[in-house]
């Protein structure tokens, strides 16, 4: 199987593409940026903006897939605020590009979506609860949904929460790279209280879209942890793991945090589909985090 994957720089896409090549799938990684992947890597990249449909066909199509995984965008809530042309060019005018594109080459495109697509006023959303987005961000992803859905002829849609994780050669940070950089520099943190998820290991992230991907399920599936808990607790979990000062931790509210972009409160997954359909079962939150300490340490 022949599987392109966008956004390979990022650590969603990273770990996917480390999953497809471990299957031994015949995979190219394409991103904005220049390839962060070691020289000696058993995988192809190219450099692809999603937003260039020139771009898109060329390479793409060059390729010939069996599979497009789409992980690309503007993921940032409050730079989307700051800046909603280029939040809308790449999250939507970009997933119309590549939806074209798999249709005209008649392969199966798997599409990665957000939690905050929801309201957040009730938590551990199922794939049949009616969208309601809060922010730009949140609207240029249910939009790119709603192309995927309305336009492609085969599709699966990925919706995730709270992605965290590690590798030596990425340079983003995410939510436990923050807290222990922080606290491993002795700074005292403000983390949010009341903003409750379901904080997903990237690696069951990757190794579910390698499953939907190989098996070209068609329709939405909820993917996520299953440990539901509040941004600040996780924070405290991260740093009983890495053994640091929790007292460098404070709870702030969201009202007090002021953030650009309007926060789901209650988001979080619930996974049965995925387990029904595909035996889908996530790392608990305490051995998610010490699986990525290990892999620091190696």
């Amino acid at each position: 199987m022949k599987i392109l994957v966008t956004g390979s720089n990022g650590l969603t896409g990273h770990k996917i593409v480390l999953e497809a090549i471990a299957k031994g799938f015949d995979v190219l990684a394409t991103s904005y940026s220049y390839s962060i992947f070691p020289t000696d890597l058993n995988c192809n990249f190219e450099l692809l903006d999603i937003t260039n449909k020139l771009e898109v066909d060329y390479i793409i199509g060059n390729f010939q897939p069996d599979v497009i995984i789409n992980t690309a965008g503007v993921t940032k809530p409050d730079d989307c605020e700051k800046d909603n042309i280029e939040c809308w060019r790449t999250n939507v005018e970009g997933v119309k590009n590549l939806v074209d594109i798999s249709n005209k080459l008649d392969c199966h495109l798997v599409h990665f979506s957000t939690d905050f697509i929801f309201s957040g006023d009730q938590g551990m959303y199922s794939e049949t609860d009616l969208p309601n987005p809060q922010n730009f961000y949140a609207k240029s992803k249910l939009e790119s949904e709603q192309i995927v859905i309305s336009k492609s002829k085969n599709y699966s849609i990925i919706r995730t929460v709270l992605v965290y994780g590690y590798s030596e050669y990425l340079q983003k940070s995410n939510i436990l790279l923050w807290v222990k950089n922080s606290l491993e520099q002795k700074k005292a943190i403000k983390v949010v209280s009341d903003q409750y998820r379901t904080p997903t290991l990237v690696e069951d992230l990757a190794k579910a879209a390698i499953v939907i991907a190989e098996k070209k399920l068609e329709g939405v599936y909820h993917i996520s942890g299953d440990n539901y808990l509040s941004v600040y607790e996780l924070a405290l979990k991260i740093a009983d793991v890495f053994e640091f000062d929790k007292s460098l931790i404070s709870p702030i509210s969201t009202i007090e945090l002021n953030e650009l972009a309007k926060r789901p409160a209650k988001t979080g997954f619930n996974v049965t589909k995925a387990y029904l359909e595909f035996n889908y079962m996530p790392t608990n939150i305490d051995d998610g985090l010490n699986f990525v300490k290990k892999q620091m340490l190696d």
